[in-house]
């Protein structure tokens, strides 16, 4: 759980200044991302619209709840 949101905001913003990607590195991360999802049979999705109606449900609970407070 994130305790200190600003904390994390600046410790992500330090990261992004520190490690800059070129176009040609970061689509070559994201290939080894994909190849790897693939290989591990999580991409892509069969049906990518499967459970949207119990994350529906739970939106409109938690919206409903923020809206309370």
């Amino acid at each position: 759980m994130i305790k200190n949101k600003k904390l994390l905001e600046k410790f992500e913003n330090d990261l992004m200044k520190k490690e800059k990607f070129s176009y040609q590195q970061a689509l070559k991360i994201y290939e080894a991302l994909w190849i790897e999802a693939k290989n591990l049979k999580v991409l892509p999705l069969k049906n990518p619209m499967e459970g949207i109606d119990t994350e529906i449900k739970i939106a409109k609970i938690l919206n409903s709840c923020s809206k309370k407070y």
